[in-house]
């Protein structure tokens, strides 16, 4: 229920459940980290994308696996494996990148948003639909929270309603809106290609970087970033990038 591509430097998994617009089941939460796993072990990846097959990202988590009289011990794996996932995509040291078409609500909304990046076509619609069941988007409401303001959180949170991709662009939650499939495909790829072409070192440390900085008084970011720039200069990385920066301008 999930199909793995690989095109050179650039691995993609794809929620392939089409019937059920990919409502994601235990196995498939299961069978996503193990991929995210593969993908962050292959030194030949320097990207990975996530998408879903055939118009739809997500209809989130499937509902009719739900079921009260399940053991404790199988509803704690299944929450563990879940935000594995999100722990996984915010620790890797490869970009991800979630294209989303049609339906991106519930878990897929969570999904998406724990990507470094989203595409989206202008069609996508993004919900927190928990709210209509009666009970909180647990795992979006954390992901949310240190994603964008407190009053686009809670807006998104609480509507138990869907929005249009323009409206996750306007509060920084897209990076690209495209207005049709064509489009969508063609920022994709530009994304994507200006990705895999940076150094994979440099990747690693802006986004263990920003992490650690996310959660520092600026000060001691600032602290943390100057040594880095210390660091960087000693290991010849700066020295070899303004040689190179003359030759180019000198050819």
């Amino acid at each position: 229920m999930i199909t793995t591509k690989t095109d050179g430097p650039v691995t993609t998994l794809i929620l392939n459940r089409p019937a059920k617009r990919n409502a994601l089941t235990p196995a498939m939460i299961t069978d996503l980290r193990s991929r995210i796993a593969a993908a962050e072990a292959d030194e030949n990846c320097r990207a990975l994308v996530i998408t879903g097959a055939e118009g739809h990202f997500a209809a989130g988590r499937d509902l009719g696996d739900a079921d009260a009289s399940t053991p404790l011990r199988d509803v704690m794996a299944y929450d563990d494996a879940y935000t594995a996932v999100f722990e996984m995509l915010r620790r890797s040291t490869k970009p991800s990148i979630a294209i989303v078409q049609g339906y991106a609500v519930a878990g897929g909304f969570t999904l998406a948003m724990g990507c470094d990046f989203v595409i989206a076509d202008r069609s996508a619609r993004f919900g927190a639909l928990e709210m209509r069941g009666g009970f909180p988007a647990a795992i979006n409401t954390a992901i949310l929270s240190h994603l964008c303001g407190p009053r686009h959180a809670i807006e998104l949170l609480l509507s138990a309603d869907m929005f249009p991709a323009d409206t996750l662009f306007r509060m920084g939650l897209i990076n690209e809106l495209a207005v049709d499939d064509k489009e969508l495909a063609e920022i994709s790829k530009r994304r994507i290609d200006a990705l895999v072409a940076l150094d994979p070192i440099a990747v690693r440390l802006t986004k263990e970087t920003g992490r650690a900085a996310s959660t520092m008084p600026l000060a001691e970011a600032l602290v943390m970033a100057k040594q880095l720039n210390s660091l960087l200069m000693t290991s010849g990385k700066i020295d070899a990038a303004a040689k190179q920066f003359l030759k180019s301008q000198n050819p």
